[in-house]
Parts: C-alpha cells; sequence; structure tokens
C-alpha cells in the first residue's frame, strides 16, 4: 500500500462541517439540556430526602 504525497489521516483536506450559527446552536441546546437534567435530578433527590423524612401515620 503506497501513500499518496500531503494526505496524512485526517489533514488532508479540510472543510467547514458546519456553519457557526449551528455550532451557536447546538451547544445552546446542549447548554439547557445539561441544566434541565440537573434540575430533574436536584428535584427528585431534594424530594426523596423529604419523603424519607416524613414520619409513618
Amino acid at each position: 500500500m503506497i501513500r499518496s504525497p500531503g494526505a496524512v489521516g485526517f489533514e488532508s483536506s479540510r472543510a467547514p462541517v458546519a456553519s457557526s450559527r449551528l455550532l451557536g446552536a447546538i451547544a445552546t441546546s446542549l447548554a439547557i439540556g445539561t441544566l434541565s437534567l440537573c434540575l430533574v435530578v436536584t428535584l427528585t433527590v431534594l424530594s426523596i430526602k423529604a419523603t424519607v423524612a416524613m414520619p409513618f401515620p
């Protein structure tokens, strides 16, 4: 197998994959998703602690 000159791995052809607006939208949606997941986990932990702290009737 002979290598073609100048082609090293993935560095041979660099082309823009996505626009900056698309990357910004993806980053924003990932940030919102992460924050909402953290909020859901926090509320779940607090509700479990509140349920465990209640006395049995």
